[in-house]
């Protein structure tokens, strides 16, 4: 059986901390580091431990002693392998982006928490990069409104045309029962909801879902998202 992947969470509120790592150790593939609750611990703790011996810096940015950026730095610094995983109250611009430049490859909202924490760990090291829907959308916007800002070049116009292309060409080949789950999926719902509004099973919206992964070419929700915005679907 393969190593599990160490997981240190640095996380003021007791409560929260000990949901996520109950989470992890509840998880066969995931092994519980260590619980932390300030920015100092975390430089200590990641001092301390040998290089090899950290895989996921699941991290909150408002700590009492300082920015949950901090830790990251120190861990990435430390830890080369080390992935950080955000998981914050704080939704604004310049919280997210400055976390991605830190190196943080997911981030989640807290008003988003999945009721499984190890599922998006997991995620995360099989390559994706878990960001809550309104986070992706808030990034997309970002990256839109600066190359809006850039004067078009030639090869800008003709991917605009490849895009107009692709976007008329996927709104032929979905459905508009999975447009209708696509925005609420944006929107936060869980499948359960979308069920539940919908007036179906959540067999079907799974189906649905599966059907739209494949359309859009992604592996989850996040991504999923990202994209339907990117091509101007929501």
């Amino acid at each position: 059986m393969p190593q599990p992947w160490h997981v240190l969470i640095v996380e003021d509120d007791p409560q929260t901390r000990d949901f996520f790592a109950a989470s992890v150790q509840g998880c066969a593939q995931l092994a519980l580091a260590g619980c932390l609750g300030t920015v100092a611990e975390a430089r200590d703790w990641l001092d301390a431990r040998a290089p090899q011996g950290l895989d996921v810096l699941l991290v909150d940015l408002g700590l009492p002693d300082g920015s949950g950026l901090d830790a990251i730095a120190h861990a990435r610094y430390t830890h080369p392998g080390c992935e950080p995983l955000v998981i914050s109250m704080f939704g604004d611009e310049e919280s997210v982006l400055a976390s991605i430049e830190a190196g943080a490859l997911g981030y989640i909202h807290k008003d988003a928490t999945p009721e499984n924490i190890a599922d998006t760990v997991l995620q995360m090291k099989a390559g994706a990069s878990p960001i809550s829907p309104m986070i992706a959308r808030q990034v997309l916007h970002k990256y839109l409104d600066l190359r809006s800002n850039r004067p078009q070049t030639h090869m800008d116009r003709a991917q605009a045309a490849i895009n107009t292309e692709a976007k008329d060409a996927l709104d032929v080949a979905l459905s508009p029962r999975e447009k209708d789950v696509l925005d609420l999926i944006a929107r936060g719902f869980s499948y359960a909801e979308t069920a539940r509004l919908h007036g179906v099973s959540i067999h079907t919206v799974q189906a649905h879902i599966k059907s739209l992964y494949a359309k859009l070419a992604v592996h989850s929700k996040s991504e999923a998202v990202f994209e339907a915005t990117r091509r101007g679907l929501l």
